[in-house]
């Protein structure tokens, strides 16, 4: 008699997180928070979301970090910009026909 009802909160557990880990670009039919509370209701609303909810399959998930967002040392024109200010303040160092003025 408790099979059922451990079987509906793994499903609602599961439906959850799948839906907060769905970007909500790739959320199908209504939106994200609708969803979520669509979600809460035993049973019907986690399999609607299995159903007519969750990206559908081959829809590529984003794998890594929001281009842009991250690192500066990540960026490889912005390294390239920090090499040649480096270069030129060493060329000028050492170049001793620059007086500095």
């Amino acid at each position: 008699m408790v099979v059922p009802y451990v079987l509906a909160l793994v499903l609602l557990v599961y439906c959850v997180l799948d839906l907060l880990r769905t970007p909500s670009s790739l959320v199908r039919t209504l939106p994200k928070p609708v969803w979520f509370l669509l979600v809460l209701a035993p049973v019907f609303g986690p399999a609607a979301w299995l159903l007519a909810g969750r990206p559908v399959k081959g829809t590529p998930r984003p794998a890594g970090p929001v281009p842009g967002s991250g690192a500066p040392d990540d960026d490889e024109d912005f390294l390239r910009e920090l090499r040649k200010q480096a270069e030129d303040k060493r060329r000028r160092s050492r170049d001793p026909r620059d007086d500095g003025v």
